[in-house]
């Protein structure tokens, strides 16, 4: 696939040709479920249809630490419902029929009549209320999306009134991330071990990084989903994947590494569905910690690295060379200057940095980060080697890198993040501010031009704003940001009104099977 531009959908379907045959999974992973027989597609059947996604579920709570994962936003979509949706690059409705701003700090959202809780109870401004608060008062990972909320409303049952201590160009697109839960519920000790929402799926069963199993909601107010149920299981595993899938053990799957690609190749009765994605690679500097504190020795890292053939090798057409801190596909994004491959130029700079005799450094990440993430590590590690930079190679637990990440207790680090929202600040705003402190980078010149970005409600100011944080970022060489990944689905021909997103959090609510 060609390089990706904007947010419009490129969707390419390839039907795969005549059988091969795989073995079983199993029966903890393949489905043995309540629920679920665990063998053959769920085509007309009672079986749930089967969705495996490559990380673990662990957390339910839409507002705590694990509100920014992939696979907790992926439960969270079927759960719960936000405010506001997207449709394509544009704010769509959702339980807000409507919305407008009286001035240019005051929202007022007009709610859905009829929205009801998996226990039946009535959705009303109330219940909007308390979860804004909750998340605008959490400390989990998306606070600072929420740090410029001033007060909270509910005027009346189906009015909820925003105000914010500055104009906020982003309410809108942080909306999508807002998962509502039901006031009188929420606090409940064990809630989120089955959590209660106003999503097309309620919760059947829950096991922490193995399985969580739904079933339709009796009402939804897009209409009830017509599959028997929806299980959602941990297979970390891409080759495991690829074996239940074409078994018809699983029926969607996503992240699919290219060499798996190549392997779908001749089976029977499978397709694929791809569109640009939000997700990519990148390996932070630690600007904090020296050698990485001088602009120099990252500048020489860029320079040592052959991203096109790094990339073009593991990924092929699965991926392309990013060209700016965010993909292509996300607003704001400011395509900027390749650093050239170079190795005499990185020796070069890294002797004018004072480190001619070389460097001793180490690069930690985790193994289910993304798809070839260990091979991408290693094909960075033995670039630098050629200019005397010694990598030690760090893959460690998700758990211990998240610990590390946070205290700053590392060198480099390589992970795979994804623009949610699909809009800059998502990333740029909440990773790269002096505040955040994310990576031991800080720049007021940066931070003052994401607050302006941030605090407009001009979308082309904010864009062109986000333009020169690309650059900002890029020029000083925070990271190297190798590889954009395609949003790549692999589904059974019997899976039917499938929409491949680019942000890996499908809604199954419309899917049927035949």
């Amino acid at each position: 696939m060609g390089p990706m531009e904007g947010l419009g959908r490129r969707r390419f379907l390839t039907m795969l040709g005549a059988g091969a045959a795989g073995v079983s999974l199993p029966a903890l992973v393949a489905g043995c479920a309540p629920g679920g027989s665990g063998t053959g597609p769920a085509a007309g059947g009672s079986r749930p249809l089967s969705a495996a996604f490559y990380q673990a579920i662990n957390d339910l709570d839409p507002h705590g630490a694990s509100a920014v994962d992939e696979a907790s936003l992926l439960a969270n979509r079927q759960i719960y419902d936000t405010l506001v949706g997207r449709d394509g690059d544009k704010p769509a409705p959702r339980l807000a029929t409507s919305w407008q701003q009286p001035d240019d700090r005051t929202w007022e959202f007009t709610l859905r009549d009829g929205v009801t809780f998996h226990d039946g109870t009535k959705l009303t401004s109330a219940d909007v209320k308390a979860s804004l608060d909750r998340l605008a008062k959490s400390d989990g990972p998306q606070k600072p999306l929420w740090s410029m909320i001033d007060t909270i409303e509910a005027p009346d049952p189906l009015t909820v009134r925003i105000t914010t201590t500055d104009p906020l160009g982003t309410l809108l697109a942080n909306l999508t991330l807002a998962f509502i839960l039901p006031a009188a519920r929420m606090g409940e000790a064990g809630f989120f071990r089955k959590p209660i929402g106003s999503g097309p799926f309620a919760v059947k069963s829950f096991t922490p990084s193995a399985q969580l199993l739904l079933e339709p909601a009796k009402s939804h107010w897009a209409g009830a989903s017509k599959l028997p149920g929806l299980r959602l299981p941990y297979i970390p595993e891409a080759s495991t994947r690829m074996t239940s899938l074409q078994n018809g053990e699983v029926d969607v799957t996503w992240i699919i590494p290219p060499d798996e690609l190549k392997r779908l190749q001749g089976v029977d009765g499978l397709r694929i569905e791809s569109e640009p994605g939000l997700n990519y690679f990148l390996t932070w500097f630690n600007c904090g910690r020296e050698p990485f504190s001088d602009p120099r020795v990252r500048r020489a890292l860029h320079h040592a690295l052959d991203l096109k053939s790094i990339v073009s090798n593991l990924y092929g057409d699965a991926a392309t060379v990013m060209d700016a801190p965010i993909p292509p596909a996300v607003f704001g994004h400011a395509p900027q200057q390749p650093y050239a491959y170079d190795p005499d130029l990185a020796k070069k700079e890294l002797a004018e940095a004072g480190h001619a005799d070389g460097i001793k450094t180490s690069l930690m990440w985790f193994k289910d980060t993304g798809p070839l993430a260990t091979e991408l590590a290693q094909s960075i590690i033995s670039a630098w080697a050629k200019v005397g930079v010694i990598v030690e190679p760090q893959q460690i637990e998700k758990a211990a890198w998240i610990k590390r990440l946070t205290a700053l207790d590392w060198d480099i680090e390589l992970q795979v993040n994804t623009v949610t929202t699909g809009d800059a600040d998502y990333t740029l705003g909440r990773l790269y501010t002096s505040e955040a402190n994310r990576m031991g980078y800080k720049n007021k010149e940066l931070d003052g031009i994401l607050t302006e970005a941030r605090t407009t409600s001009d979308q082309e100011r904010r864009k062109s704003l986000y333009g020169r944080a690309c650059e900002i970022i890029w020029r000083d060489a925070v990271g190297v940001f190798p590889a954009a990944l395609a949003a790549t689905y692999g589904l059974r021909s019997t899976v039917q009104q499938f929409v491949p997103v680019a942000n890996s959090q499908p809604e199954f609510r419309a899917v049927t099977t035949s």
